[in-house]
């Protein structure tokens, strides 16, 4: 956390009077301030071990509040899959054979199982997101498969084509009759889409555009379901229109056009365009990554995607949008639900692991006092500090990532533009921070399970590399946490000239008083357990920094701005401005798990819930303590007290461990590690290897 900025950026008048705002802290040291009657004086140094009995947990009750509303749907693919042992992915598999059997899986799913996702895409998006982490949690080849043929390729066509395109294609995407590629990355360019190099050239003489690949750079690369299985490919090339000056063509920017690549019958790669396979990957071998070069490929102009922009007979342009860049937005925008998908998958994939890492941490007994018996290595307190605030953190990205997914329910059926730009800074942010997390999670839960861990039978070695490139694509989380940063200092600045900040980031109306005044000095004092866990003070602490973070940097860029130009300044804040996407993201995460918790109606989930939730909050607070303590909004008797205090809820939450990762409601058949199992995991272990 970059918090030198937060420590320098005091208001002229605490500066001004250094001497006295000195004096006025020493003397609060000096004589007791009052606490309020509604806090209790309960001292942290009398929470031991057994101070409180082990709170109580209706399981079933917590199962319910977390099943979600289409498990019957999941729990279809789980059965269909687990009465198949053909069609189940072994431990030990080539590239090759996994490939075929990932396709062998998804035509099994569409064709016998009777599951067409496409008809989710648009109809109702949060089904489509629960089919994708119940077929990734099959494999996880086959939910970025099924991701590539519908949200991507199918997508595609859905979003940026119209009915021409629709009443040609959707059947044969549905059915797997057509299954295609989405050909937008290319070898030198990948997040910056805008400077794609492969071209689309009208020619008005014979009605076509013409596909080309300029140089080596514009080749497209990592394009999934190219290299064995696709037969069509959406491909991004910049539209150029023949002029009749010396400039020769016009470029009308980044357009998406469907180009046929192999024979639908024969199955032969098409005449001009070249394919290679780009080879063993470090994870998701079951997906056919390939490469490709177009040499003068002719398409019909019907095949331009022209929802947002249209080229006539004539060869003339037309769109509703007036410039390139408004083109590029609103062509974007329309493919978010890749980066919801991702966030929304990723908590799955952080479930599985933490549910495989917490029982067996329950059931693995290692030492213990003198002459007694060994204890569960989840009762030592380093266990805990490792797998405990991960389990919060788990149930904190659940709750986020179905919120994410309602707004964007929403917004595919309103298509409200106030709500499309809220989606889009939403999902990228929480695409950057949960897949980041997760992918060092995930590398603690093999730790965490010891020798054992190291085992791929116990999936942490898969897991851990199939979800790894969840960072990269779809954006790469640090460009997607700059699109983040971006979007605040945008709202700051329209406060800032009399504008109103929007519905989703609402709270910095209020922080730009309140949140970015001098803290309260007597506040900053209390430690008592019931201020600690009270949401008030968690939202409010989170809401705090990131407010400072985001004035601070605002008056950063300003000032480097006037030396190094716009580009120079915002590269000599970049890290300053990755902290406060995260620390935003972080506030959403805190405020959507504090709005659950309120939601639930029983009791004894509601306790248990909030228990988890005040441990995600006190150890968020704790790992950016400095930050606090710079800035003087918690004193040294508050930062210890929270440092005690999430300690002590990490050893409650431990005490229904247990019951929270079997409210993930995920079977044996899903999580599939022997050392993970719910029962006689030691016994299946032993079978795995043939005892």
């Amino acid at each position: 956390m970059d918090t030198s900025d937060l420590s320098s950026n005091r208001t002229a008048d605490d500066e001004s009077h250094p001497t006295a705002r000195r004096i006025q802290r020493l003397s609060l040291h000096l004589t007791p301030v009052p606490r309020p009657l509604d806090h209790t004086d309960v001292q942290l140094e009398t929470l031991t071990c057994a101070a409180r009995p082990k709170l109580n947990v209706d399981a079933n009750s917590l199962l319910v509040f977390m099943r979600g509303k289409h498990r019957d749907i999941q729990e279809k693919v789980f059965d269909f899959f687990n009465a198949r042992p053909d069609l189940q992915t072994p431990v030990e598999i080539s590239k090759e054979d996994h490939r075929e059997l990932c396709m062998r899986q998804l035509l099994a799913l569409v064709r016998e199982a009777g599951v067409r996702p496409f008809r989710y895409v648009a109809e109702d998006p949060s089904i489509y997101f629960a089919l994708l982490e119940a077929v990734g949690s099959v494999d996880m080849s086959l939910g970025i498969k099924m991701g590539v043929q519908y949200s991507l390729w199918g997508g595609s066509v859905l979003n940026l084509g119209t009915k021409k395109h629709k009443d040609k294609y959707c059947d044969g995407i549905d059915n797997l009759d057509y299954p295609g590629c989405f050909a937008m990355t290319e070898l030198h360019h990948g997040s910056n889409v805008q400077g794609l190099q492969t071209v689309a050239t009208f020619d008005p003489f014979t009605d076509e555009f013409i596909i080309d690949t300029p140089n080596d750079g514009a080749i497209k690369w990592w394009i999934g379901n190219a290299a064995v299985h696709g037969k069509f490919a959406t491909v991004f090339a910049k539209l150029m229109l023949p002029t009749h000056d010396t400039k020769g063509a016009s470029d009308m920017g980044v357009h998406a056009f469907i180009v046929p690549i192999r024979d639908l019958e024969t199955h032969q790669t098409l005449p001009g365009i070249e394919i290679h396979d780009c080879g063993h990957k470090v994870g998701l071998n079951g997906v056919d990554n390939g490469a490709l070069r177009f040499r003068s490929v002719r398409i019909p102009r019907d095949n331009l995607l022209n929802r947002f922009g249209d080229v006539s007979r004539d060869g003339k342009y037309t769109s509703s949008l007036p410039s390139i860049n408004k083109r590029f937005a609103a062509t974007l925008g329309e493919l978010v639900g890749g980066r919801v998908g991702l966030a929304y998958s990723s908590v799955s994939v952080l479930k599985v692991s933490v549910v495989i890492a917490v029982r067996y941490s329950l059931l693995r007994q290692q030492f213990g006092p003198a002459k007694q018996p060994e204890i569960s290595i989840l009762d030592y307190q380093s266990h805990q500090h490792k797998l405990m605030p991960m389990l919060a953190s788990t149930y904190a990205f659940h709750f986020a990532t179905l919120h994410l997914v309602d707004k964007y329910s929403e917004m595919k059926k309103s298509h409200d533009e106030q709500l499309v730009g809220d989606v889009h800074a939403l999902s990228a942010g929480l695409k950057a921070y949960v897949t980041s997390y997760t992918a060092k999670s995930l590398s603690v839960c093999r730790e965490a399970c010891g020798g054992h861990g190291y085992a791929a039978v116990n999936r942490f070695g898969s897991l851990r590399n199939d979800h790894d490139i969840f960072q990269t694509f779809e954006g790469d989380n640090t460009v997607l946490l700059q699109q983040v940063a971006g979007d605040l200092l945008k709202q700051y600045k329209e406060k800032f000239q009399g504008g109103t900040l929007t519905v989703t980031w609402n709270y910095l109306r209020e922080s730009m008083n309140s949140y970015l005044s001098q803290p309260n000095p007597v506040t900053a004092r209390w430690e008592s357990e019931d201020h600690l866990r009270d949401p008030k003070f968690q939202l409010d602490a989170f809401r705090y920094r990131t407010s400072r973070l985001l004035q601070s940097v605002a008056v950063r860029l300003n000032k480097h701005s006037k030396t190094l130009g716009s580009f120079g300044a915002w590269n000599r804040c970049l890290n300053h401005l990755l902290t406060l996407a995260e620390s935003h993201i972080e506030t959403v995460i805190l405020a959507k798990f504090i709005e659950s918790v309120k939601s639930c109606p029983d009791a004894s989930t509601r306790a248990a819930l909030k228990l988890v939730c005040d441990l995600y909050a006190l150890d968020r607070i704790w790992k950016d303590i400095g930050t606090y303590r710079n800035v003087d909004y918690v004193a040294p008797n508050k930062a210890k007290a929270i440092h005690k205090l999430a300690d002590y809820l990490s050893f409650q939450v431990r005490n229904i461990a247990r019951e929270l990762v079997d409210a993930f409601d995920l079977p044996d058949n899903v999580t599939r590690a022997p050392i993970g199992k719910q029962s006689e995991a030691y016994s299946q272990y032993m079978q795995y290897v043939g005892f």
